[in-house]
C-alpha cells in the first residue's frame, strides 16, 4: 500500500456539515432547504469525488456514487446519512449542537458520530486517493441517505436500484460496531467491535377506550391506568434470553483476552450459550441488548385537561427483535404479555432482525485487515449489532453485510448518539479516514 499524505482540514470540513441542521424528523417543518445545503456542500469540500465518480440520485435524499474499478468484479459499498436526530434545546449541551465547534481535540455537535463523522471519513479518503491517481481494484459505491433516522426510504431505492441492475456486493460496510476500550468486565484492550448482523425495528401503538367524564369521581379502570398496567407488564422479563453464533464467538475471544476470574467465566459461558444469554441478560444494558429483544415505552398520550377522564389513551412501545426471532411473534409475544383485550396492539413500522454475515470468510478478513492500518491495537470482533442501519435493505440480496464505524468511541460518547454532547476526536477521524483508504487501497 504506497504512502498518501491526506490533506489537511477534515476537523474543519466535518464542523462545516454539523452546521446544517440536516433533522429529517423535521423535514416537514424545515424543508428540503438544509439537505440541498449539505448536499451542494459536499460538491464544494470533495471536488474530485464529484468529478470522478458517477452520482445518480434516488429520491430526493438519496446519493449513489460509484468509481469504477480496474476489473469487472462484485463491488464494495461504503455506506452512511447525512440526517440527524433531533435536539431538545433544554438539554444542557456543553456547546451548542448545530455549532460545530472545534474545541480541545474534538469536534462537537450532533452527527459528529451519527453519522456525518463516519460518512466523512470515506469521502476524506476517497478524496485523498482521486488526488494520489489511485484507482481501486473492483468498483467502489458510496451510498448516502438523508433519512435514515426516519426509517431509511433513500436507502431503499438505492438498494433496490442495485438488486434490480443484477449487482450483489462483495462487502457492505454501513454504520454500527466501533472502536471501543474494555468491552465488557474484565476485558482490557481495544476491540473493534464489528457487526455480522443487526436486530429487527418494531414499533407498536397500544391503544384503549375508556370511561370519560369529571376526575372527581373516576372508574376503577381509566384508559390512562389501562395503558399504564400495560406498558408496566412489558418489563425486560418480557423476552426470553438466547445466545446467537456472533455473541459465542465475542466470548471466545474475549475469553483470550480477559484477566483474572474474567478468563475462565469467558470460556465457561462461550462453552455454554444458555448459560450465556441468562449472565448476561442478568448485568443489563447493552450486555442485555446483546442476547434478547428490548422493549422501552418511548411516547404517551392521553387527556385534554387535569381535571378531566381521557375517554382514550395510547402509548408508543419501541421494541429491537433479537437474532432468530420474527416481527410477528414479538406482536404475539406482546399480546400475551399484556393479557388485556382491551388493549389493542397496533403494529406502526417493524422490519425482521438481519441474517448473520460470515465472520470466517474473505470479506470480514479485509475489514481486519484494514484494521492493522488504522488501529493495530484493536481485534476484531464480531457481535450484534442492537440498532437499525440503513443497511438492513441490503442484507436480503447481498451475504456480507457488516455495521462498522471506524472511529474510536469511549462510553461516554456512546452515551452521547442521540444523547447531550455528542462529539468525536479529531485522532479518530484521521485513523478512520485511514481505515477506509486502507480498505479500498487493497481490494483484490
Amino acid at each position: 500500500m504506497s504512502e498518501i499524505t491526506p490533506r489537511p482540514g477534515a476537523a474543519e470540513r466535518l464542523s462545516a456539515l454539523i452546521r446544517i441542521p440536516t433533522v429529517s424528523a423535521e423535514l416537514e417543518r424545515r424543508g428540503m432547504a438544509p439537505f440541498d445545503e449539505l448536499i451542494a456542500l459536499l460538491r464544494e469540500l470533495y471536488p474530485l469525488t464529484h468529478e470522478h465518480l458517477e452520482l445518480t440520485t434516488h429520491t430526493d435524499l438519496g446519493l449513489l456514487f460509484r468509481w469504477r474499478g480496474r476489473r469487472d468484479a462484485a463491488p464494495l459499498v461504503l455506506m452512511a446519512h447525512f440526517d440527524v436526530v433531533p435536539v431538545d434545546e433544554s438539554d444542557p449541551w456543553t456547546h451548542p449542537p448545530f455549532d460545530g465547534v472545534i474545541a480541545d481535540g474534538r469536534v462537537y455537535g450532533r452527527g459528529t458520530l451519527d453519522d456525518k463523522g463516519p460518512l466523512l471519513v470515506i469521502l476524506e479518503a476517497v478524496e485523498n486517493l482521486l488526488a494520489a491517481g489511485f484507482t481501486p481494484a473492483r468498483d467502489v459505491y458510496l451510498s448516502f441517505g438523508g433519512n435514515e433516522e426516519t426509517y431509511g426510504g433513500a436507502a431503499r431505492e438505492i438498494a433496490a436500484s442495485l438488486r434490480d441492475s443484477g449487482i450483489v456486493p462483495w462487502l457492505v460496510l454501513d454504520e454500527g460496531g466501533a472502536v471501543v476500550e474494555a468491552p465488557l468486565p474484565f476485558v482490557t484492550g481495544q476491540a473493534a467491535m464489528i457487526g455480522l448482523a443487526e436486530k429487527g425495528v418494531l414499533t407498536l401503538r397500544l391503544s384503549a377506550r375508556g370511561e370519560g367524564g369529571h376526575a372527581s369521581a373516576p372508574p376503577a379502570m381509566t384508559a390512562v391506568r389501562r395503558i399504564a398496567r400495560a406498558v408496566d407488564r412489558l418489563d425486560a422479563a418480557t423476552f426470553r434470553p438466547h445466545t446467537p453464533e456472533a455473541i459465542r464467538r465475542l466470548l471466545s475471544i474475549f475469553a483470550g483476552r480477559a484477566s483474572g476470574i474474567g478468563r475462565p467465566l469467558y470460556r465457561v459461558l462461550a462453552a455454554c450459550p444458555p448459560l450465556a444469554a441468562r449472565v448476561l441478560a442478568r448485568l443489563g444494558g447493552e450486555s442485555a441488548a446483546l442476547v434478547r429483544t428490548t422493549v422501552a415505552a418511548t411516547m404517551s398520550a392521553g387527556g385534554t385537561a387535569a381535571n378531566v377522564l381521557p375517554s382514550q389513551a395510547s402509548a408508543t412501545v419501541n421494541l429491537r427483535i433479537a437474532v432468530g426471532e420474527t416481527v410477528d411473534d414479538t406482536v404475539a409475544r406482546v399480546r400475551r404479555r399484556i393479557a388485556d383485550p382491551r388493549v389493542e396492539v397496533t403494529v406502526v413500522e417493524g422490519d425482521d432482525p438481519s441474517p448473520q454475515s460470515p465472520a470466517d470468510g474473505p470479506e470480514f478478513a479485509a475489514l481486519a485487515d484494514a484494521l492493522a492500518a488504522s488501529y493495530p491495537d484493536a481485534e476484531a470482533v464480531p457481535y450484534i449489532m442492537m440498532q437499525a442501519s440503513d443497511s438492513r435493505h441490503f442484507h436480503r440480496f447481498s451475504p456480507a453485510v457488516y455495521r462498522f464505524a471506524p472511529l474510536e468511541m469511549s462510553a461516554a460518547q456512546r452515551a452521547g448518539i442521540h444523547g447531550v454532547d455528542e462529539h468525536v476526536t479529531i485522532d479518530a477521524l484521521e485513523r478512520g479516514e485511514r481505515f477506509h483508504r486502507a480498505l479500498i487501497q487493497r481490494l483484490e
